[in-house]
């Protein structure tokens, strides 16, 4: 019989006991913590931009090559697009649950190059983004300028330049983006009788910025092959790309017979202003962007937070004088309450359980076995969670909140028949008198534990994202029965070989006999 190896070597239990409670202890320390489980389908997001074209041009010549392409990729769910009226077009692919993000990422890619020749020659200019998106919301941030010091222009691109790779970096940090991103951008303001009375149209301002706005490579004189009095040689360099507005309004537009120049500032007005100017942030009234702050799949959504918040204390330091962060959403903040309440709940739910034992078995030495062997239970089932990639959430903290009227069970029958062999038979000593317990009920614990499985396993097995949200309730109760059940055959027979007495009389309760 497996449980009297075990009563006989009392520390071997133990020992087994306490591996079980580390490994769930340091898994504690280290399992992901979210609301609830992961059960957002895999996305990638597909972003362009046609700029000047409207919702209904967008949607012709950029959304239907592409979404046709896209269309019926390996293990694709659904897509959903948005055409916007500035030019913008974002596609949201969603994958199967359980793909490899990366690998639906690169499938998608290979199809938008493959529809790449079908899109506009600017749309090609522009370029397309083509990244793996995470749904889950962290927190959103705001960066604004007291009394207005700075620029909404400014901000943005000191957020863009100083802060978003440094959030992106943080661990737990799927992806951090500006909402509304007010790019430098030169931007020429054409004064068109001007322009009509010189005998000139946009497109000619247009080209004549192309071609004088490049960074050319001239190439270098002296080198080989050259005559060998040449004793130097000298890499040239050109003045390349314009970046002041005073250098784009002096390109020429042409040359005048009379040998004069029209320039770009005779017909136009040039200023540093922003690529796009459709979106506006404030924050109490003073300008400010806002920055999306989202987190990888597995991530502990508390310690990416304090992690996040860290690194915005260290960027403050150089901020610009009235620049500063706020945090005006957090999502760790209602997963920490709930999380700290349904941990609330569980150690009510301890409390009670120990408090009933003792009331009806009226013997502290027989209350303390089942006060030992449920918390093994409990905190051994967070290492099976953590190795199969599970969270500690709502769901799976409620299932070990009903385990706990479960895995007590086990230790009681124990007690409880350890007890009665012992009343039965006092001349038993104690090690003998579990010997012959355990003899008894070691098939009925199996029994029982395999009859609770056969109720909770299948739940398991429920299709679609409602299996996927209970999958987890499924597993966390099924294998704090397990861990019950082994302890119930190893840890509480050793337990009461060592802290049950022979009594004499009858045995009473706090509640009667």
């Amino acid at each position: 019989m497996i449980s009297s190896v075990f009563v006989d070597r009392p520390r071997l239990a133990i020992v087994i006991a306490i591996i079980m409670t580390l490994a769930g202890a340091l898994a504690m320390l280290r399992i992901p913590v979210a609301q609830f489980p992961d059960i957002v389908p895999p996305q990638v997001q597909v972003t362009t931009r046609y700029p000047g074209a409207s919702a209904s041009v967008v949607e012709a010549t950029v959304a239907q090559p592409l979404e046709a392409q896209v269309n019926g990729a390996d293990r694709m769910i659904y897509m959903k697009s948005n055409s916007g009226n500035d030019g913008s077009y974002g596609l949201t692919v969603s994958f199967e649950l359980g793909t490899n993000p990366d690998i639906n990422t690169v499938n998608v890619n290979n199809r938008v190059q493959a529809a790449l020749s079908r899109l506009p020659q600017e749309v090609q200019r522009q370029g397309i983004t083509v990244q793996k998106r995470s749904s889950a919301i962290l927190e959103f941030l705001s960066f604004s300028s007291e009394g207005a010091r700075q620029s909404p222009l400014f901000i943005s691109n000191y957020v863009t330049i100083n802060v978003l790779d440094r959030l992106s970096r943080v661990p737990g940090v799927g992806s951090a983006s500006l909402f509304g991103a007010l790019d430098y951008s030169m931007r020429i303001w054409l004064d068109t009788a001007r322009l009509v009375s010189l005998n000139l149209s946009p497109n000619d301002v247009i080209t004549a910025i192309q071609q004088q706005n490049v960074q050319a490579p001239v190439g270098r004189v002296g080198g080989r092959p050259t005559s060998n009095d040449t004793q130097f040689q000298i890499n040239l360099q050109t003045k390349g790309r314009l970046t002041s507005p005073e250098e784009f309004g002096n390109i020429v537009l042409r040359a005048n017979p009379d040998g004069s120049l029209l320039r770009v500032h005779d017909v136009a007005r040039v200023e540093l202003g922003a690529a796009t100017q459709d979106s506006e942030s404030r924050l109490n009234g003073n300008p400010a962007v806002t920055v999306g702050v989202y987190l990888a799949p597995g991530a502990n959504a508390v310690q990416t937070s304090e992690r996040v918040q860290q690194a915005l204390n260290d960027l403050q330091t150089r901020f610009p004088e009235g620049l500063k962060s706020t945090v005006f959403y957090n999502s760790s903040s209602f997963v920490s309450d709930t999380i700290e309440e349904v941990i609330h709940t569980l150690a009510e739910a301890f409390v009670l359980v120990v408090l009933v034992v003792f009331i009806f078995l009226g013997n502290f030495r027989a209350t303390l076995i089942p006060t030992f062997a449920v918390p093994v239970s409990l905190i051994g089932t967070f290492a099976v969670l953590l190795v199969i990639g599970y969270s500690a959430n709502t769901v799976s903290l409620l299932a070990l909140v009903l385990a706990i009227g479960i895995v007590v069970d086990d230790a009681i029958v124990v007690v409880e028949n350890v007890e009665r062999v012992m009343e039965e038979e006092p001349h038993l000593t104690p090690k003998q008198a579990t010997k012959k317990a355990m003899g008894q009920i070691t098939a009925p614990i199996i029994a029982i534990t395999l009859v609770l499985l056969s109720v909770f396993v299948p739940i398991g097995f429920i299709p679609g994202i409602s299996g996927t949200l209970f999958r987890q309730f499924a597993v966390t109760i099924s294998v704090a029965m397990l861990v019950s059940a082994i302890n119930a055959l190893t840890l509480s027979p050793a337990l009461c070989g060592v802290f049950l007495r022979p009594h004499h009389g009858p045995r009473r309760g706090r509640c009667g006999p």
